[in-house]
C-alpha cells in the first residue's frame, strides 16, 4: 500500500549561508552596486554555520544490559489478564444492543465500488475495504466495546439524512455533510485531504445527479474538516463564481496554530494518537474511536471568505436558511453549529458526537474548557433540543427522533459537566491530578449510553485535563516540581533496584501477574537508563501490547501499540498528514508564517549582531520586518522605516523557496527575488534556524 510522507522540506538551518557567495554575486549583478555585508561576511564560514551546536553535555555511562532469560516477552496474543479484563467489559456492557447499527445504516443509498481512492500523484489515500475484519466477532485482543464503535464507524456509503440532507461516511476521520440548495451542494466539511472529498461529491453527483457547490463550510479549525477543500472545489472556479466559504470567527488563526505554528511535533504524536503506522488487524490498528483512520495526503487551506461572528447570525445560502450559533473554546477554539428551520435538523459540528471527546488531545491542543463546553450544549438543547428531529455532526452517524435527540444532548452536555465538576470537587478537597484520574468513576447514564464512552477521549485522562486547565502541570506535591530530566531519574531508579537484572526480573513479576501498568513503569526506566537494552525494549514492547489490546479508548490503544512497534521495530519514519505543504504555506497570513520560522529560531547558531531585514510581499500586499538579535528573531507585521536588509519577492515563490523547489540565488538571477542592503544578513537568519525533524524519538530517550 502506497502511503504519502509528510512534506519537511522546509529550509534547513545553513542551506542559506553556504548559498551567501551565491547570493552576493547575483544581488550585485541585480543592482550593478557593490553590496554592504558587514564584517560578519568575511569570518563566518558556511559549513561551520551549517553545523554549531550547543556544547555537548556529558552523559554517565550506561549500566550494563540485562542478561536475557529463557522466557521470552510474547507478541501479538492476550495474556490471561487481558482476556478476563475484556471479558469483564462484555457482560458489563449491552454490547449486542442494535439502536446504533441502525442508525448508521438508515438511509444507506450508494458506496464507492473501487476498492481504493487515489491521490493525484498515483498514491493512496484511502483503502476502501481495510477494515472488513471488523464485521468478524470481537477477538481477545481487542477491547469489545471499542471493537463494537469501530464495526459502526467502518460502514461507509452516501446517506441520506433526510430529504434534501445526504453524508458522505467512512472514507476519512470525519464525515462530509451535502445540503441540497435550490441551485447546488452546500458542503460541509470536506474531509482531511483532496482525494476522498472529490471522490465522495462524485458518488453523489453520480447518484443523486450532478449539481455544483454552491457554498463551504468549515465548521472549525481541525484539519480533517477543511484539507480536502480542493476535492470539491476548484480556486479558480471558487474565484469565477465567488463561492463564498464559511468558518467560525478566528478560523484561520487558530488553523494556522495548530497546523504551522506546532505542526511538527503535533504530526509526530499524530502517529501515536492515530495509529498511522499501525497496519490495520486483530493485533493492530481497529480505528480511533471517533473515526476510523485520516486518509493520507497532503491538506488544502482556502481562506474564508466570511467568518461567523460570536453572537452567532442567521444567513440563506442558497436558498437554505441557516441558524449559526458560536461553539468556539469548546471542542475547537473556533468552531461553529447551525440549525436548519426547513429540514428541522440540528448539525452540532464536533461539540456533539457518539463519543466522548478529548478535553486535552494525546497528539497537543490547547486545553479545552468542560465547562463552556457543557454550557454551549445546554443552549443547543435549549434553543433546538425540541425543534429537531434529527442530529447530525461531523463524526458518526446521525440520531433521529426528537426524544432521542433531546435525551443525546442532555447525556453530552452532563458527561463535561461531570468530568469539571468531579475533578474539581476532589482537587478542592486536596486530592491531586493522578488520584482524581484514579477515582473519577463515570456517571450513571454512562452504562447504557454508547454514545458517551471513552472511545476517544476517556474520564481518566480527560480529568487530568480539568485538572491542568485550573491548576497547571503541577500536581501540588513538591518532590514533582522539579523533578529529574526521565533519562537521569531512571538510571538512579535502576540502581535503587539493583542494577538491570533485577529491575528486569521486577518487571518480569509483574507482567507475569498482569499488573501492566507496574511492569510498564519499571521496563521504562530501563530502557530509559539504556536506551540500548533489547530484552528491556522486548518486554516494554509487550507491556505496551497488553495495555492496548484492553483499552476502550481507540486512541489509547494507538498510542500503546505505535510505542510496541517502534520499540521492536524502531522509529522509521511513518505516516503523516502534511500540514506543512506548499498550498497551506501559501494561504496563511505572512506574519504567521514568520512566527512559525521564529519558533525554530536557535541562538546557538545566529552569528553577528543582528539587524533588521524587511520582507514585502507586493502580489499579496503583505509586508513583515524581522528584528534578528542573537537571541531572539521577532517578526513584526508591516513595515519599518530602518532596516540593515529589504527583501521583495512574491509569497509563491517565497514558499519556494522555503520547500527547497528552488535556490535564492536562483530568483535573485531572475529577478523575481531583489534583495538590498545587508544581503548576509537574511542568509544568517535562515542559518540560526533548526532543521525540522518530523520523526523525533518519543519511547525512547
Amino acid at each position: 500500500m502506497t502511503k504519502r510522507l509528510p512534506n519537511a522540506r522546509l529550509l534547513s538551518a545553513g542551506m542559506l549561508l553556504a548559498a551567501t557567495p551565491l547570493i552576493l554575486a547575483a544581488a550585485q549583478e541585480q543592482t550593478g552596486q557593490e553590496t554592504a555585508t558587514g564584517p560578519e561576511a568575511i569570518d563566518i564560514p558556511a559549513s561551520e554555520a551549517a553545523t554549531a551546536q550547543p556544547a555537548a553535555t556529558v552523559q554517565p555511562a550506561p549500566p550494563p544490559v540485562a542478561e536475557p532469560s529463557g522466557y521470552q516477552p510474547p507478541s501479538g496474543i492476550a495474556m490471561p489478564a487481558t482476556r478476563a479484563a475484556n471479558a469483564e467489559v462484555a457482560a458489563r456492557l449491552p454490547i449486542d444492543n442494535q439502536s446504533d447499527f441502525n442508525n448508521a445504516n438508515r438511509g444507506f443509498l450508494a458506496k464507492i465500488e473501487e476498492p481504493q481512492i487515489l491521490n493525484e500523484d498515483g498514491s493512496v489515500a484511502w483503502e476502501v475495504g481495510q477494515f472488513d475484519f471488523v464485521k468478524d466477532a470481537a477477538p481477545d485482543t481487542v477491547n469489545p466495546s471499542l471493537w463494537r464503535q469501530s464495526k459502526l464507524n467502518s460502514i461507509h456509503g452516501l446517506f441520506e439524512v433526510t430529504e434534501g440532507i445526504y453524508q458522505i461516511r467512512g472514507y476519512d476521520l470525519a464525515q462530509m455533510t451535502l445540503i441540497k440548495g435550490t441551485t447546488g451542494w452546500i458542503v460541509i466539511d470536506p474531509l482531511t485531504t483532496p482525494a476522498p472529498a472529490r471522490a465522495g461529491l462524485a458518488l453523489a453527483n453520480a447518484t443523486l445527479g450532478a449539481r455544483p457547490v454552491q457554498a463551504v463550510i468549515f465548521t472549525h479549525s481541525h484539519g480533517d474538516h477543511f484539507g480536502g477543500v480542493s476535492g470539491v472545489l476548484d480556486p479558480a472556479d471558487q474565484r469565477l463564481r465567488n463561492v463564498p466559504i464559511i468558518a467560525p470567527h478566528g478560523f484561520l488563526r487558530e488553523s494556522i496554530g495548530e497546523n504551522v505554528l506546532a505542526g511538527t511535533a503535533m504530526n509526530r504524536r499524530v502517529q501515536f494518537q492515530f495509529g498511522t503506522n499501525l497496519p490495520a488487524g486483530p493485533a493492530g490498528h481497529v480505528g480511533t474511536g471517533l473515526g476510523q483512520v485520516l486518509s493520507q495526503g497532503d491538506l488544502s487551506l482556502y481562506p474564508p471568505t466570511r467568518t461567523i461572528s460570536k453572537d452567532g447570525e442567521t444567513m440563506e445560502i442558497d436558498g437554505i436558511q441557516f441558524e449559526f450559533m458560536d461553539a468556539g473554546e469548546t471542542e475547537a477554539p473556533a468552531e461553529l453549529v447551525f440549525y436548519l428551520p426547513s429540514f428541522r435538523a440540528l448539525h452540532t459540528a464536533e461539540v456533539v458526537t457518539r463519543n466522548f471527546h478529548n478535553v486535552l488531545t494525546p497528539r497537543g491542543a490547547l486545553v479545552r474548557d468542560t465547562l463552556k463546553w457543557s454550557k454551549v450544549i445546554d443552549d443547543m438543547l435549549a434553543r433546538y433540543g425540541d425543534k429537531s428531529d434529527v442530529l447530525v455532526a461531523s463524526h458518526h452517524w446521525p440520531t433521529w427522533g426528537a426524544v432521542n435527540v433531546e435525551t443525546a444532548l442532555k447525556n453530552q452536555r452532563d458527561l463535561y459537566r461531570y468530568v469539571h465538576d468531579q475533578t474539581l470537587r476532589q482537587a478542592n478537597q486536596g486530592a491531586t491530578m493522578h488520584e482524581i484520574a484514579e477515582n473519577i468513576g463515570e456517571p450513571d447514564f454512562a452504562a447504557t449510553d454508547f454514545g458517551v464512552r471513552g472511545y476517544y477521549g476517556t474520564f481518566n485522562h480527560n480529568s487530568k485535563a480539568v485538572y491542568q486547565r485550573y491548576f497547571g502541570w503541577w500536581d501540588g506535591v513538591p518532590a514533582h516540581y522539579h523533578q529529574l530530566p526521565p533519562a537521569e531519574e531512571s538510571r538512579k531508579y535502576v540502581a535503587a533496584m539493583g542494577g538491570p537484572v533485577k529491575a528486569l526480573n521486577v518487571g518480569q513479576t509483574a507482567f507475569n501477574s498482569g499488573d501492566f501498568r507496574w511492569a510498564a513503569t519499571v521496563f521504562n526506566h530501563l530502557v530509559f537508563a539504556n536506551p540500548g537494552d533489547i530484552v528491556a525494549k522486548q518486554w516494554l514492547a509487550s507491556t505496551y501490547e497488553q495495555l492496548g489490546f484492553q483499552a476502550e479508548a481507540g486512541t489509547w490503544r494507538n498510542i500503546y501499540l505505535t510505542g510496541a512497534k517502534e520499540l521492536r521495530e524502531g522509529n522509521v519514519r511513518g505516516e503523516n498528514v502534511a500540514t506543512t505543504n506548499a498550498r497551506v504555506l501559501n494561504s496563511i497570513p505572512a506574519i504567521d508564517l514568520f512566527d512559525a520560522m521564529a519558533a525554530r529560531f536557535n541562538p546557538a547558531k545566529m552569528r553577528g549582531a543582528g539587524g533588521v531585514i524587511q520582507f514585502t510581499f507586493p502580489d499579496r500586499n503583505e509586508a513583515v520586518s524581522v528584528d534578528l538579535g542573537s537571541s531572539v528573531m521577532f517578526p513584526r507585521d508591516g513595515t519599518r522605516e530602518l532596516s540593515s536588509t529589504q527583501v521583495t519577492v512574491s509569497r509563491t515563490n517565497f514558499t519556494r523557496m522555503l520547500m527547497q523547489e528552488v535556490q535564492p540565488s536562483d530568483l535573485i538571477v531572475s529577478g523575481e527575488m531583489r534583495v538590498l542592503g545587508n544581503v548576509i544578513l537574511m542568509a544568517q537568519m535562515f542559518g540560526a534556524l533548526d532543521p525540522v525533524d518530523p520523526q523525533f524519538d518519543i519511547v525512547t530517550p
